[in-house]
């Protein structure tokens, strides 16, 4: 299926047939007759093609009128692959939505994120999804309402707010619209488990196999500031700077999903808590979709056979991955994380872990801002290239959240003093997103490269490069990954 095109029928019925997994959360399947819609994997016996529809969204399944299967849940599928590997209007307002920005800020808020007006994110929305951003952030209301029914002991009135919706009423409505059960009937069904902490939410986030979690969660264990994040008892966890609070994150890898256990101050941060620890582990992207293209070259096959499914490391918080890279200019792993955790010692914001190890969160760019440049033990010319980032970063000059234009990020990242190409796609591949990133100059690459028998200097790689795209930045998570031994973070 190609961007934007209509959905050829013939492959997804084929799908359907094929009960693909691969496919889940690329479209889903509406059933004429049932009125009900599934994800492409659903257990049931397909139903006969000339009773299939397909949409490429669960809110445009919604909005015709059809409710969500009970044994495939179609509401749990993983995201859509393509939301994190474009850059163009419609991708960015997914990736918006998923932040839970128009639940805040409302479409008038989102259009002016996106720097367009609210009639045309509207109108390029349905075009592509069949529902607009209203739509769509509704369908993500219902499925968050869903999980804080199932998991919580709360009372339907705090959930009802907590996911986001204006009355109880509206919340009713919604879930027996799309679920074709009460919330009360909802819980009733939900497996039996014991009190919880309050406060603290256990989920499945789902994704598409393989799954490497040695170079996720080897990177950010070893990349780890201390206070901010940590690995501890088979999981990583780290801090969450959150719209309405804050939170702590545990992200522990299992066969079939990751396991996800929150923390949260606040329940109304659960959407954007779960939206920014899938684009962390890179959980909505297609390994076999990149895995295939990058096995077409000889060089990198036998790196991709040998260790199938790596994914990009990702942020939680962009500014903060921008100041970190900074941070890591030309130094080591270990001074990078002293340089860091001096900061988050000293202007950090603190807060209380129940479990101990945590202890604060990363400075806000206004916090750094905020701090005298001569207390900064770093060489004059990075402390000029620090000041000027969290200088822009605080009055809003430079974008690097999920809003941000690529390219436009990108040319205001080379402009500032400091920044070179190296910075500029670290920043590009970790914060933006950007799945086309490359470090020509890195060491380790260059490194890699002449092992493998690539071409060694920076513009003879790049060209060579050019088959690698659009995936650039996975076949850099392969290449770095030449000379490191495999680590086993799944448990026994």
């Amino acid at each position: 299926m190609q961007t934007g095109m209509p959905l050829d029928r013939e492959h997804c019925v084929r799908a359907v047939r094929s009960k693909d997994a691969r496919f889940d959360g690329w479209f889903f399947t509406a059933v004429l007759t049932t009125r009900i819609y599934c994800r492409p994997s659903c257990p049931v016996v397909p139903p006969k093609p000339e009773n299939m529809t397909f949409y490429p969204s669960a809110a445009a399944c919604q909005n015709a009128g059809f409710r969500a299967c009970k044994r495939c849940r179609p509401d749990t599928s993983p995201g859509s692959p393509e939301w994190n590997a474009r850059a163009d209007l419609v991708a960015r307002a997914m990736r918006l939505i998923a932040d839970g920005v128009v639940d805040r800020e409302g479409v008038p808020g989102l259009a002016a994120r996106l720097g367009y007006s609210t009639r045309q994110v509207e109108r390029q929305l349905l075009a592509e999804l069949g529902a607009g951003p209203l739509a769509l952030a509704r369908a993500q209301r219902a499925q968050t309402a869903r999980l804080l029914i199932e998991t919580t002991a709360l009372p339907m009135a705090e959930i009802a707010f907590a996911a986001g919706f204006a009355s109880v009423r509206a919340f009713n409505d919604t879930v027996r619209e799309v679920f074709a059960l009460s919330p009360s009937e909802l819980r009733a069904r939900a497996p039996k488990s014991g009190a919880g902490t309050p406060g603290v939410l256990s989920l499945r986030l789902p994704f598409r196999a393989p799954l490497n979690p040695s170079n996720l969660f080897g990177h950010l264990a070893a990349t780890a500031v201390p206070g901010v994040e940590e690995w501890r008892d088979g999981a990583y966890r780290r801090t969450l700077r959150l719209p309405y609070g804050h939170g702590i994150a545990a992200l522990a890898p299992r066969p079939d999903h990751i396991a996800c256990r929150l923390t949260l101050s606040d329940l109304r941060d659960l959407t954007v808590a779960i939206s920014r620890c899938r684009r962390l582990l890179d959980l909505d992207a297609d390994p076999l979709a990149v895995d295939g293209h990058l096995r077409t070259d000889p060089s990198l096959a036998p790196l991709v056979d040998r260790a199938p499914g790596r994914r990009v490391p990702r942020t939680v918080d962009e500014a903060e991955f921008a100041v970190r890279a900074v941070l890591g200019q030309q130094v080591s792993t270990a001074a990078a994380r002293t340089h860091a955790a001096r900061l988050v010692t000293a202007h950090g914001k603190p807060l209380d872990d129940p479990e101990g190890g945590l202890t604060h969160l990363f400075p806000s760019p206004e916090a750094l801002a905020a701090v005298d440049p001569e207390s900064l033990a770093m060489p004059r010319t990075r402390r000029t290239t620090f000041t000027t980032l969290v200088r822009e970063l605080a009055d809003g000059g430079l974008h690097l959240g999920v809003e941000a234009d690529w390219a436009e990020a990108r040319a205001r990242l080379l402009a500032l003093p400091g920044f070179g190409p190296w910075t500029v796609d670290v920043i590009a591949m970790r914060a933006l997103g950007d799945p086309d990133a490359f470090l020509p100059t890195d060491l380790g690459i260059r490194r890699a490269a002449k092992e493998l028998g690539l071409p060694a200097t920076p513009a003879a790689l790049t060209a060579r490069a050019e088959t690698w795209r659009p995936w650039r930045s996975y076949a850099v998570q392969y290449l770095w990954a030449t000379d490191s031994h495999p680590i086993n973070f799944l448990p026994a």
